[in-house]
């Protein structure tokens, strides 16, 4: 398999480490639209080589970054943009190598760039939230520089995360880099929809491919503890419908967590094939690995 493209949205728990499992069980060709419903970071569409898709996600900051991001021609011309922030509220920038103070360092080994950067950080996240029109390349420099890398915004629209022990480095230049060239070769198109009102509003056929990464019943991240039983059965029916029209369909999910079991997903995954996939699931509330059943559900 060729060299893996890194999403430049670093989501924890994101499928980026699984890939070399996941891609393998997708169709070696397909006449249609490569589908979605839970796109995240991208990392899944990011590394296919279809040309055609369908991406979706009901989080609107994620979507409007997705489209901020990909409207860039160049990975320079970004970089310029992002590189104003950075230098106008006085970030650490180890891309370009730029010098530490050794006695922060010292004093804090293993958090001197949340040290180093947390009120100037703060000053900007502050500018952020102020600014009606929500600069989103200044949001997507406070999701770098934020903990764990999370968009999260509170009750009035204020964007949250607290400065985190990361800053912009060689990785995040070159997933960014990854990621413009992706969305050049690629014909994308992002919207924000709930995956009921995606999958009601879209039509879809034989020709098309679906991956689904939903939230996780039984788990407790910042990203599944919205999602409900009834969700869950909803989206179940939804997959009965597409295999119904012959329609191709990957699910990944979490079939047992914490000494709990999905027994909706176990009970419907009856009818289709499932295998295991090699995983620990990471939540950002708990970053020990928890012995969980991650599997693959497919109709094909």
């Amino acid at each position: 398999m060729e060299k893996l493209n890194r999403s430049p949205f670093f989501y924890v728990g994101d499928k980026y480490k699984l890939l070399k499992q996941l891609l393998p069980l997708f169709p070696e060709n397909i006449d249609g639209r490569f589908v979605e419903p839970f796109v995240g970071g991208g990392s899944v569409y990011l590394n296919t080589q279809y040309k055609n898709c369908l991406l979706n996600d009901s989080n609107e900051h994620l979507v409007k970054l997705h489209k901020f991001l990909s409207s860039f021609q160049s990975t320079e011309s970004l970089m310029k943009e992002a590189e104003k922030i950075i230098k106008k509220y006085n970030l650490s920038y180890s891309y370009k190598n730029q010098e530490f103070d050794k006695k922060l360092i010292n004093k804090y080994p293993k958090t001197y760039f949340a040290e180093m950067n947390r009120e100037n950080y703060l000053k900007l996240r502050n500018d952020f939230n102020k600014n009606q029109d929500k600069n989103l390349m200044q949001l997507y420099v406070l999701m770098i520089y934020g903990f764990n890398r999370m968009l999260r915004f509170n009750a009035k629209g204020e964007f949250n995360i607290p400065v985190g022990n990361v800053d912009f480095n060689e990785n995040v230049y070159n997933a960014l880099d990854s990621y413009i060239q992706t969305s050049k070769i690629k014909k994308v198109k992002f919207s924000n929809l709930d995956f009921k009102d995606f999958l009601s509003k879209n039509k879809f056929d034989d020709k098309d491919f679906f991956y689904l990464d939903p939230p996780y019943l039984i788990t407790n991240s910042e990203y599944n503890k919205y999602w409900t039983e009834e969700d869950d059965l909803i989206l179940y029916e939804e997959l009965d419908n597409l295999n119904s029209k012959k329609i191709r369909f990957v699910l990944s999910n979490i079939l047992s967590h914490k000494g709990m079991e999905n027994q909706i997903l176990r009970q419907w995954s009856k009818k289709y094939n499932m295998q295991y996939i090699n995983s620990n699931y990471i939540s950002y509330h708990d970053n020990s690995q928890k012995k969980s059943k991650e599997v693959v559900i497919t109709n094909f």
